[in-house]
C-alpha cells in the first residue's frame, strides 16, 4: 500500500473521529438534559440500559464483535449517566477481585467502585444508602452456591435489579520468577477448589494451601512475601506488581461466576428477563414437587433451584429459585400465585434483565 492510500485512510479515520467526538457530545447533553426533567428521581434503569445493548448487537454490521460493540456502548452509558449523578457500587474488596471486574463490566468506569471488607458490609451499606448499589457473587460454574450471600438475600430489603456473567481466569502469581521455593499458596477458597487438580500436578504436596477473604487479598500476601505465592486474576497481578508463573489454571475451562446486582429499585419489563425469588416448603414427603408444580403447570421455565438451611429450625430448608420471564408476566404472576397459596413464605427478590455481555 502506497503513502497516498495510507493517508487517504487516517485522514478518513481523522473525520470519523471528529464526528464521533460530536455524536458523543450530543449523546452526553441529551442525558443530561434526561437527568434535569427526573429532578432527583432514579436515575439507572437496567431494563433500558439492557434494551439498548441487545439493540446495538443485533444491528451491529460488524467488523467489530457485537461483544465489543455493546462494551464500548457500555462505557458510555456509564459516563453520560455520571453527568446525572455518579453511582457508588459496593463490591467485596480488596482492589483487584473478580467482584470488582464483575461491577466494573456492569456499570463502566465512570461508577465509583467501593471495596468493603466482607459481602455483609457490603449490604449493610447499600441498605443504608450510604451507597447506590452492591454487585455480589452468587454462584459459580464449578463450586456452585455461595452461600454467604444467599444467606444475606433472606433477610435483606434490597431488591435484584441485574445479573453479571464473568468469565474466570485464575493465574498463579508470584514476586519473583520460577516455582522453586514456594511454601505456600493463598487464594480464596472457591479459588483453591477450582484449581485443585492444576495444583496437585504442579506443586510439591508439601506446599501448603492457605484460604483468605479474597484473591486480591491472597496477592497482597504474596507481594509481601517471596516464599509465598497467590491464585488471582489479571487485576490483582497488575495491582500488586506480581509475575505470573501460570496463567489460566482453573480445572474448568468454561469456569464461570454469575453475580446479582442488588438495589432499592423494582425493575420494569424487557422481554428477556429473570425473576429470583425464595420459597419454603413443609417437610414432609412429596412438599417440593407439590410446591413447585404451578411452575410447571403454567409454563415457566425454572434456571435455578438452591436449597439452604432456613435456621429456623432443624432440618427446615428454604428454596432459591429462578425463572425465566418477569414477575408481571402473566403466566409467571399466576406461578407465583400458585406458589403462595402452597407455601406460608414466598419471597420474590426482584425481576431483572438478563445478562447481555
Amino acid at each position: 500500500m502506497s503513502e497516498q492510500q495510507l493517508k487517504q485512510h487516517r485522514d478518513a479515520i481523522d473525520r470519523i473521529d471528529i464526528e464521533i467526538l460530536h455524536l458523543l457530545n450530543q449523546r452526553a447533553q441529551h442525558a443530561r438534559e434526561i437527568g434535569e426533567i427526573k429532578g432527583g428521581g432514579i436515575i439507572y434503569r437496567p431494563e433500558r440500559e439492557a434494551q439498548v445493548l441487545r439493540r446495538i448487537k443485533e444491528q451491529n454490521p460488524g467488523p467489530l464483535p457485537g461483544e465489543s460493540v455493546a462494551r464500548l456502548f457500555r462505557e458510555i452509558m456509564s459516563e453520560c449517566l455520571a453527568l446525572e449523578k455518579p453511582l457508588s457500587i459496593a463490591y467485596l474488596g480488596p482492589e483487584g477481585t473478580f467482584s470488582q471486574l464483575a461491577t466494573l463490566k456492569h456499570f463502566g468506569h465512570a461508577a465509583r467502585t467501593v471495596a468493603c471488607s466482607s459481602i455483609d458490609e457490603a449490604f449493610r451499606l447499600v441498605e443504608a444508602r450510604a451507597l447506590d448499589y452492591v454487585v455480589a457473587p452468587v454462584e459459580n460454574s464449578t463450586e456452585g452456591a455461595v452461600g454467604r450471600t444467599l444467606d444475606l438475600m433472606v433477610s435483606t430489603p434490597l431488591k435484584v435489579c441485574g445479573e453479571v456473567v464473568l468469565r474466570i481466569h485464575h493465574h498463579l502469581l508470584r514476586n519473583s520468577a520460577g516455582t522453586d521455593g514456594i511454601r505456600r499458596v493463598y487464594a480464596h477458597a472457591q479459588a483453591l477448589a477450582q484449581c485443585h487438580e492444576w495444583l496437585n500436578k504442579n506443586l510439591p504436596a508439601d506446599v501448603e494451601r492457605v484460604s483468605v477473604a479474597s484473591n486480591a487479598e491472597a496477592a497482597r500476601l504474596a507481594a509481601e512475601d517471596g516464599s509465598c505465592a497467590a491464585i488471582a486474576g489479571q487485576a490483582a497481578a497488575e495491582r500488586f506488581n506480581l509475575l505470573k508463573l501460570a496463567e489460566n489454571i482453573e480445572d474448568e475451562p468454561n469456569n464461570t461466576t454469575r453475580f446479582l446486582v442488588l438495589g432499592h429499585q423494582d425493575v420494569g419489563q424487557t422481554g428477556q428477563d429473570k425473576t429470583s425469588l425464595i420459597v419454603s416448603a413443609p417437610n414432609r414427603p412429596g412438599a417440593v414437587h407439590y410446591l413447585l408444580a404451578p411452575i410447571a403447570d403454567n409454563g415457566v421455565s425454572m434456571t435455578k433451584f438452591e436449597s439452604r438451611p432456613s435456621r429456623a429450625g432443624l432440618w427446615d430448608y428454604v428454596f432459591f429459585i429462578d425463572v425465566e420471564g418477569h414477575h408481571d408476566d402473566p403466566n409467571v404472576a399466576k406461578a407465583l400465585q400458585g406458589l403462595m397459596e402452597r407455601t406460608s413464605f414466598v419471597k420474590v427478590l426482584g425481576a431483572y434483565p438478563q445478562a447481555v455481555l
